[in-house]
């Protein structure tokens, strides 16, 4: 069976027609991210208005002040609403879960991003446990492929997962760094930050000096603190007294401490680990 045969004059209506349903579907986000329309009043425009009905639910969740992309996808995994659904194709279950998610989402001021970096064997995983047992801070958990040490547990310290599976997540852009050390891969999830931070909770990313870079270029509202020794030795003697390292480990990562200390002066704040204490509170003081 042949399509039908348009004539030029229904060509050109049928462009018209779309190009104001483009520019009606603009209108509104826009008026959604100002905070001029709320989820609700979309929705009832959608029951007499073509264009907002036919618009994607994933265009409208993004188009809110403080969600985007990264929340407006975890958010319709999350209640199983495909990424293609249209407002007017949603379930009579999905619609109200949405206004129950996003009931003031506005109203809520939105949490700060600490990116906690420093050369290896300076504390920086000591302070992130800290820091999660004794203050509100929402503590990002990275995935690793390395094999887990014998503390450490899974989902606590890190989510440890094979190489495949890093890679997957990684090609669907579900990190929001990773990087490659010592044979291992560490990355953080995006999800989980954007989640916390859009709820409110201030988030801290313990990671190295690359990642912390990639975030500054993604990210313009991640806090920048690279965490210092109070000496070179100090350092030196930390990462001797590792007895989780090889002798040519250990040498290797005297070498990567030295490089990363020349990335300090490219951080917004600088602290000294002279105690795990004094560094929880002046990252407190950061998001005070």
């Amino acid at each position: 069976m042949q399509p039908p045969q348009l004539t030029p004059e229904d060509r050109a209506r049928a462009l018209a027609k779309a190009a104001a349903s483009r520019k009606r579907r603009a209108e509104v986000k826009a008026q959604v991210k100002s905070g001029e329309y709320s989820l609700n009043q979309v929705f009832e425009l959608a029951k007499s208005d073509e264009a907002v009905a036919k618009m994607r639910v994933f265009e409208l969740l993004e188009s809110i002040a403080g969600v985007g992309k990264v929340r407006a996808r975890a958010v319709m995994e999350r209640l199983n609403i495909s990424s293609t659904r249209r407002i007017q194709g949603l379930g009579a279950k999905q619609l109200p879960a949405l206004l129950v998610e996003f009931a003031a989402p506005t109203l809520k001021q939105r949490g700060k991003l600490i990116v906690l970096s420093g050369p290896g064997g300076v504390g920086k995983s000591t302070v992130a446990k800290e820091l999660r047992k004794n203050s509100n801070f929402y503590v990002s958990v990275s995935a690793t492929t390395r094999a887990p040490r014998h503390n450490e547990i899974d989902g606590i310290d890190y989510f440890f997962v094979n190489d495949e599976e890093f890679e997957s997540r990684k090609d669907n852009g579900d990190f929001l760094e990773w990087a490659e050390f010592a044979g291992a891969k560490y990355a953080t999830p995006k999800a989980q930050v954007d989640e916390a931070l859009s709820c409110g909770e201030n988030v801290m990313l313990e990671i190295d000096i690359a990642g912390a870079e990639q975030v500054r270029k993604v990210s313009n509202e991640a806090i920048l603190v690279f965490l210092e020794p109070p000496s070179w030795e100090e350092l030196v003697s930390r990462l001797e007294a590792r007895g989780t390292d090889t002798e040519e480990r250990r040498a290797h990562r005297l070498a990567l401490a030295q490089e990363e200390l020349a990335h300090a002066p490219n951080f917004d704040h600088r602290i000294v680990n002279h105690s795990v204490t004094q560094v929880l509170a002046e990252l407190v003081s950061l998001v005070s």
